[in-house]
């Protein structure tokens, strides 16, 4: 999808949660906007120096590796919430009622199983890094100015477990809008014909 789907909202439980979830998440999705931000300002400044004082910046790479889980992952919890990944909607699209929720809460559930196994994967990943009794309680660094990996490797389970809980969310929707048989559940973003997407589209180049 190329802009955010609408999501509705109302006064239950499950909107509410969703509601303070989605704060986190914007949160998490303005670290990741200023971390590419930084790059920039870091890039500009390494140039910057090769040119002026024949030394780019020390550790420039090792930076960037440094802010990759911010960029890779800490939107990946809104970008659900906002139903912003691609996805395929030629078939999924053509389904209404019950017969969609049913298969939205499948694919949900299909994500939620993989992202758990992640989560377990990554936080292993982490502790293998984490050492309280090494210097800068690392166990590896980066190449070149020797910079302590786990707080980057911390990112990644910590960014996919908000995802999870979003997942959550999104299966509880989708199980309360089957249940209900609802045409416009909360908390979940709804699918839009492809005229409006590109009506939207359209609005957002105009101005």
């Amino acid at each position: 999808m190329a802009s955010a789907a609408p999501v509705f909202t109302d006064d239950t439980l499950l909107s509410r949660l969703d509601q303070r979830l989605f704060t986190l998440e914007k949160i998490f999705a303005l670290l990741s906007g200023l971390a590419i931000f930084a790059l920039m300002v870091l890039a500009v400044v390494s140039v910057s120096g090769r040119h002026a004082l024949n030394q780019p910046l020390p550790g420039y790479v090792d930076w960037i590796e440094q802010a990759m889980p911010l960029i890779a992952f800490m939107g990946i919890s809104f970008t659900q919430r906002v139903g912003g990944h691609i996805r395929m909607d030629i078939v999924v699209g053509l389904l209404k009622g019950r017969a969609l929720w049913a298969v939205e809460w499948l694919g949900v559930l299909l994500i939620l199983m993989v992202m758990l196994l992640l989560v377990w994967g990554s936080w292993a990943h982490f502790e293998r890094s984490f050492d309280m009794s090494m210097p800068m309680w690392s166990r590896d660094s980066s190449m070149d100015i020797a910079l302590p990996l786990w707080p980057a490797k911390l990112l990644a389970p910590v960014a996919f477990s908000v995802l999870c809980l979003r997942l959550v969310l999104q299966l509880w929707a989708y199980g309360r809008a089957f249940i209900t048989g609802a045409d416009r559940p909360v908390a979940v973003p709804m699918i839009e014909s492809v005229e409006t997407q590109a009506a939207k589209e359209a609005a957002s180049v105009s101005g």
